[in-house]
């Protein structure tokens, strides 16, 4: 401390002096000291901390990449998860629709609109229009599809009433039915070997 003390009360001392005899005390601005290590040393610092720098950001961003694909396969996982829980429960719906135990249709509507839900503005569109003229015209020719009422399903009367039932008709003996020598059998074209043999007399 008493070298301190010492050369501050020197500095005190001469700078009043120096200031009187306009002496500069002050390094100007554009003042360029010789620096303790040479150009060469100090570039190969600067390259040694860009390539540092460098180094950080790639695994930042490798960083930002691993978490984003972590992100995306989760969200792909769910949509999969999602999907097969939905053809799941359609699967299970059409197996009673079948077996008889439910007589409604509305996973057909479920399905329907939650294929047209991915499309943006696709379902209010078709609510406001409503079917296209393919769909309208398939409509009109076949249907609207669903339940038949069962129109077609045996039951114990019908399997029972054999009224309608013709044996000539069942076992192709009817009018106009080609058995054995029937017409069809006279109408019949003879083989090859028979038409070479014609041709041949012919000639």
């Amino acid at each position: 401390m008493s070298f301190y003390r010492q050369a501050q009360a020197a500095v005190l001392e001469a700078l009043p002096k120096l200031r009187k005899l306009q002496v500069p005390t002050r390094r100007p601005d554009d003042y360029f000291a010789e620096m303790a290590k040479s150009d060469q040393q100090m570039q190969k610092i600067r390259q040694k901390l860009k390539s540092k720098q460098e180094a950080m950001e790639r695994s930042e961003k490798a960083k930002q990449l691993r978490a984003m694909r972590k992100y995306g396969k989760k969200v792909q996982t769910e949509i999969l998860q999602r999907r097969q829980k939905e053809k799941k429960n359609m699967l299970n719906a059409v197996k009673k629709y079948q077996k008889g135990l439910s007589d409604k249709l509305d996973f057909l509507d479920e399905e329907q609109t939650s294929s047209q839900g991915n499309t943006k503005g696709g379902a209010s569109q078709r609510m406001k229009k409503g079917p296209n003229a393919k769909r309208r015209y398939k409509n009109q020719k076949f249907g609207f599809g669903g339940k038949k009422k069962g129109s077609k399903w045996n039951t114990k009367e019908s399997f029972n009433d054999v009224s309608s039932f013709r044996s000539k008709v069942a076992h192709n003996k009817g009018p106009g039915k080609a058995g054995k020598g029937g017409k069809k059998a006279l109408n019949k074209r003879p083989g090859k070997r028979a038409r070479q043999k014609m041709k041949s007399r012919a000639r």
